[in-house]
């Protein structure tokens, strides 16, 4: 049994994310009132969610949506499906999602949703119903001025198409906006699939440029094997990376003299799983954070990497593929190992930045050239990691507080400008 398929949870999510809040805002000197406002989520919705299985039963799911804040636009944050959901992990990514928007520069606040469900052993008409009764429960609560919905963990392009046709039929017109992620076919943007991965690429990129080094010839372990590991393995792999491990929620493989990337994608989509690759030495998902390697990435689930395991990891740069993969008192012992975070708001930022330019294209009814989409992506991945970068090295911080700081200083600067309704 792999870490994945238990409670992945080892500490309170929302505790860690408002930890992480006390320790920014102590640093940057933020007032201990905003602090109050920015450490509560605005909204959090409960609903209950029966559903028709296919053997004639009823299963009545739980569903959240959490909005975080909104003081500077409308919230925006994945739907994720997944056993291990709860209320205050929706609540600490949407608060993640609110930093993560102000990093970029983009005019959202944070939210998120999630439905506590297997989602692998569900067909695909369980799968379409849950997710239309779930949209008809929040219908009030989403739009493309109120809260914009998009994938996440064990949700995909269809899962959007469905939400985006149930609220559509209930408004009476096709409402583009509403939720990103969609097929390119109903109104998706080119270059969303791929966006958060290339997103951390563009991060990785710059970062070992700061240290004079290159991508090319670095050996690589990649946590992860669903939309953004999976691509970013790739991404890697094609810019001279030697891939030495990779998983999914089921097994980890390793070979130190690299895995055929390419291979492994193409047996993947054939049997479901990275189970059976030839020409790699199978490894759990905890071995593989710990193999021999220079470039660490984090991309499935939260608070894998823990104080128990922090001073074995071997890899002198993580990036967060995943939101939260490091906790708080494993961000210590790294830091004083000196191995550079790539934090999540930063390095993982690219998906909520081509939903972006998809929430924007779809309100024009205009739509751009994916290679318009990835050199706009790059720009706003170069800017905020510069801006993150410099700070951290102007204020000797280490990159995950210069991140947090700059964020949470412009949502502080926000609610300040707006002031306190009434």
């Amino acid at each position: 049994m792999t870490a994945v398929e238990v409670s992945h949870l080892r500490e309170n999510p929302f505790e860690l994310a408002r930890e992480q809040l006390r320790r920014v805002a102590d640093t940057f000197q933020i007032d201990p009132n905003l602090v109050a406002v920015l450490g509560r989520c605005k909204k959090a919705i409960e609903v209950s969610v029966p559903v028709g299985m296919d053997d004639g039963s009823t299963q009545v799911f739980t569903g959240y949506r959490v909005t975080h804040n909104v003081a500077r636009g409308p919230s925006k944050g994945g739907i994720r499906y997944h056993p291990d959901v709860t209320l205050d992990e929706v609540k600490s990514l949407a608060m993640w999602m609110t930093w993560k928007c102000a990093l970029m520069g983009i005019p959202f606040g944070g939210a998120k949703g999630g439905i506590v469900c297997d989602p692998k052993s569900m067909s695909r008409g369980e799968l379409e119903r849950m997710t239309r009764r779930f949209t008809s429960e929040i219908i009030n609560e989403i739009g493309p001025e109120k809260d914009i919905p998009a994938p996440d963990v064990g949700t995909d392009g269809s899962v959007m198409a469905w939400i985006f046709d149930t609220y559509s039929m209930n408004k009476g017109h096709s409402v583009l906006g509403v939720v990103t992620g969609k097929p390119l076919t109903i109104g998706g943007s080119l270059g969303r699939t791929e966006a958060t991965a290339r997103g951390a690429l563009f991060v990785i990129r710059d970062a070992v440029a700061k240290q004079d080094r290159s991508i090319a010839g670095m050996k690589v372990a990649v946590q992860g094997f669903g939309n953004v590991g999976s691509y970013l393995a790739r991404f890697l792999h094609e810019e001279g990376a030697t891939v030495v491990a990779i998983s999914d929620s089921r097994v980890g493989l390793y070979n130190p003299k690299g895995i055929d990337v390419p291979a492994a994608l193409a047996h993947k989509s054939e049997a479901g799983t990275l189970a059976g690759l030839k020409d790699a030495e199978q490894i759990t998902n905890e071995e593989l954070l710990l193999v021999d390697c220079d470039l660490l990435a984090p991309c499935a689930l939260e608070q894998v990497i823990t104080e128990e395991n922090a001073d074995k990891i071997k890899a002198q740069i993580i990036c967060e593929g995943a939101n939260g993969p490091v906790t708080p008192s494993a961000d210590a012992i790294l830091e004083d190992r000196g191995v550079l975070i790539l934090p999540d708001v930063l390095a993982n930022a690219g998906g909520v930045v081509v939903s972006y330019f998809e929430w924007v294209q779809g309100l024009q009814e205009y739509f751009w050239k994916e290679v318009e989409v990835n050199a706009k992506l790059n720009d706003i991945m170069s800017r905020a990691f510069d801006e993150t970068w410099e700070t951290a090295q102007s204020r000797s911080l280490p990159m995950r507080v210069a991140a947090y700081g700059l964020a949470v200083q412009r949502v502080a600067e926000a609610t300040v400008t707006r002031g306190i309704y009434p």
